[in-house]
């Protein structure tokens, strides 16, 4: 995500980027490790359901209440970890209606249980706690809460926390592979304000001194940095798509102030984006839960079920393109992107959040396919090789595992030209279509790593693609086709950081039409038109790759 005006756009863009994923170069700590690694503390119990029941101090910006763990013993264990910021405090932690002691390192609580348990056991145990959360300083890209006000100068509350952490505001198991299967979330709330979170809402509560407890039930798996709520003077409107499993409710929740221009905004885009996506993706992930649009005091954040939206109901990025085109000021980027990512991130969830190109890259890529779908397959190819010019090729894509550290800014770009190069050399669209369709079918509600998404891929269009995803995802650059034309020949070779590399690529062996050639790391030679020259020699536009002259 980035703001506007051509070069600056850039600059900016790479800057705010940056600031998003966690700063790789600083050293390892023992933290980083309590968090990112799955250590046996963590594997011995899977999540199966949580109850946030918290309430919400407006005026002071803390937070008060309980967050309740059930969960089914994977081996026996008489202790466990979960996660939250120690800048919040535990006031106790209750099983079986007894007080048990816990300790705390960094942000990790150790929980010590009084009898071991069994493995297959289910248990529960619920952590009481309080305090003040992190306030975000630039989100989403620098997350945490955010507490701010509307035009009339109503209190606007919500939560971004992708790469913080979610245990920067709620005590949870903090680690992307294990998901609760399902959750409620209550927040008590002044009952001249409205609530908005995750699912969908059970049943409000009156409560003392003038405050109001929304009850919102998830019935799908959900990752924890997507636990969201959102607080202000709210509007609503209801609407249905019919979808490829049936009706699918759609949610508008714009503040009252902006609801006149936000409905006929988000209606622009949002059925066109569900028929794009359902037919490129497979029906929409989460039709228990619906489908919701809510206006939020910072630019976007994919949500599950709840997607924060902050464009300023603008066309493009915050009124840009991020392309150049003109192809990225025909939708909404923020709710194109942010709703691609209820397939690629919330359905399909990388393990480690080194593996978030995953999410990134088909996200991004979502955005060529619903121009595609909409204008046409020249559109979509213009505007994925027009994003080309904010790529940095700065650090590999994937990050460092068990670390909680993320890769380089360009799983953005770079990731979604990698998808598109695939598209190229699998040649055939319906083929493309049922493997994107196939991961979330295969994958649905599930978490995944690279590995498994490559081999995926790899199976299902029957071609040896492993050393392409080295080279873009493993490595900083992209690879290099030296060439050299004379006499009616091309000579022709890879050069790339992979060894024997192979790919195949499209070029012009004669003018005005691109053929595959199939270079490896040894020059090889193949008929030109002698009308090609070095200088008029080109590759194939959607073929993400350097070309090199050589003498």
């Amino acid at each position: 995500m980035k703001p506007v005006y051509c070069a600056i756009l850039t600059c900016l863009l790479s800057l705010q980027v940056a600031a998003q994923l966690m700063d790789k170069r600083r050293p390892y700590t023992a933290a980083d490790t309590l968090r990112g690694m799955l250590s046996p503390l963590r594997t011995s119990y899977d999540i199966n359901y949580y109850h946030l029941d918290i309430s919400l101090d407006i005026a002071n910006q803390a937070i008060k209440g309980s967050n309740e763990f059930h969960f089914t013993a994977t081996q026996r264990l008489s202790k466990l970890q979960f996660d939250l910021f120690e800048n919040m405090d535990i006031e106790k932690i209750i099983f079986k209606a007894q007080q048990i002691p816990f300790t705390r390192k960094f942000n990790a609580v150790f929980v010590s249980f009084p009898q071991p348990i069994e493995k297959g056991s289910k248990e529960k145990f619920t952590v009481f706690y309080s305090g003040k959360p992190v306030i975000a300083k630039n989100p989403p890209w620098e997350g945490g809460f955010i507490f701010s006000k509307d035009k009339s100068g109503k209190p606007w509350v919500s939560v971004a926390c992708q790469g913080l952490g979610a245990s920067s505001w709620w005590p949870n198991k903090d680690h992307q592979s294990d998901e609760a299967d399902s959750m409620l979330i209550s927040v008590t709330v002044p009952k001249d304000l409205q609530e908005i979170s995750n699912g969908r809402l059970r049943s409000k509560v009156e409560k003392p001194n003038g405050q109001l407890q929304y009850n919102w039930f998830v019935n799908n798996p959900i990752n924890n940095y997507n636990v969201t709520l959102y607080v202000g003077r709210y509007a609503h409107r209801a609407d249905q798509y019919a979808g490829e499993k049936g009706e699918l409710s759609l949610d508008y929740w714009a503040l009252k102030e902006d609801s006149a221009i936000a409905v006929p905004h988000w209606n622009a885009d949002v059925k066109p984006m569900l028929k794009s996506f359902e037919h490129w993706f497979g029906p929409y992930p989460f039709y228990q839960d619906g489908y919701k649009l809510v206006q939020a005091p910072y630019l976007g954040m994919e949500h599950q079920s709840a997607i924060a939206y902050g464009n300023g109901f603008k066309k493009g990025y915050l009124g840009s393109d991020l392309s150049n085109t003109g192809w990225g000021l025909k939708f909404d980027f923020i709710t194109i992107h942010e709703s691609g990512h209820e397939w690629f991130g919330n359905n399909i969830t990388t393990k480690d959040i080194a593996d978030m190109w995953v999410h990134e890259a088909f996200a991004n890529y979502a955005e060529a396919l619903f121009l595609e779908s909409n204008y046409g397959k020249k559109a979509g190819a213009e505007y994925i090789t027009g994003i080309r010019k904010n790529i940095r090729n700065d650090s590999p894509i994937i990050g460092t595992y068990n670390l909680n550290r993320e890769g380089s800014g360009d799983m953005y770009y770079k990731g979604a030209n990698l998808v598109h190069l695939i598209r190229q050399l699998i040649n055939d669209d319906e083929k493309f279509r049922s493997i994107l369709r196939g991961l979330n079918k295969t994958f649905y509600h599930k978490t995944v790593t690279t590995q498994q998404v490559e081999e995926y891929i790899i199976r299902q269009s029957g071609l040896n693609l492993q050393k392409t995803f080295d080279q873009y995802l493993r490595h900083t650059g992209i690879p290099t086709l030296e060439y050299q034309v004379y006499n009616g020949l091309l000579k022709y070779r890879w050069a790339a950081d992979v060894k024997n590399f192979d790919m195949p690529v499209k070029v012009s062996l004669k003018p005005g039409n691109f053929s595959f050639i199939y270079p490896s790391a040894n020059w090889k030679t193949i008929a030109a038109d002698k009308s090609i020259s070095n200088r008029s020699f080109k590759a194939e536009p959607n073929f993400y790759i350097q070309l090199k002259a050589v003498n």
